[in-house]
């Protein structure tokens, strides 16, 4: 099996395994990405075959269009400030359950809709696994543009290299959903995620970073072409 195949495979059967934990009548936290893609289309596929009733709260346009489209009933954290269940995807996670999301640019939301969540399960192809944060994916830091020239200079402090994200189909910088700037920010190494997250968000300026840590994660779910390993919080 080619290796895009076998990763494909990999993000489907997380997906799929994932979507079990969905029960008739649960509000649920939407991410993004191409694996929370493959979830949302097999719960859509369940809602119609058992006729059940599941409303989402979407973490981004992309997840929201998604939602729409799959039968999913989308409301909002006003209605809804307590969800039974989210599922997001992420662009690495380490062996405690320490993330780094962003690559979407949905960060801000995300993290707020899965902070949101009583249970809040990440899924992941098996090339996200990595023994330390920083490994390959750079910390994405959401910026107030006003603030960006300081906020670059502080996160050099930190040990980051920040550059700020372009878009690929316009010039300029990518702005998220918020009207916000993205900053990737490369470090070396994350040896304490919970701390530089804390550390990060205390520059004024900076509105959320991509540092997911383990305390607000419960389950990763890792797809294999063959298998679904499960990570639990211990």
């Amino acid at each position: 099996m080619p290796a895009s195949s076998e990763k494909e495979a990999a993000k489907f059967n997380a997906a799929e395994a994932a979507v079990k934990l969905v029960k008739d009548g649960h509000v649920i936290g939407i991410g993004s990405g191409s694996t929370v893609e493959y979830f949302v289309k097999l719960l859509g596929k369940r809602i119609k075959d058992e006729e059940l009733e599941i409303y989402g709260v979407p973490s981004s346009f992309q997840s929201y269009f998604l939602a729409l489209s799959n039968g999913i009933r989308v409301v909002s954290l006003d209605e809804f400030n307590v969800l039974d269940l989210a599922i997001d995807g992420a662009d690495e996670a380490d062996s405690k359950l320490n993330l780094i999301k962003g690559g979407g640019g949905a960060l801000t939301r995300e993290k707020i809709v899965d902070s949101a969540a009583k249970n809040f399960v990440v899924i992941v192809d098996w090339t996200k696994k990595v023994s330390h944060l920083g490994e390959r994916f750079p910390v994405p830091v959401e910026v107030l543009p006003f603030a960006y020239g300081y906020v670059c200079r502080r996160l050099r402090e930190f040990g980051g290299d920040p550059v700020l994200r372009e878009a690929k189909s316009k010039l300029g910088p990518i702005i998220s959903d918020n009207g916000n700037f993205i900053v990737d920010v490369k470090f070396q190494r994350i040896d304490d995620a919970k701390k530089l997250e804390k550390e990060i968000n205390n520059i004024p300026g900076v509105i959320e970073n991509g540092i997911f840590p383990s305390s607000l994660v419960d389950m990763v779910y890792v797809g294999y072409s063959d298998k679904v390993e499960v990570l639990k919080r211990k």
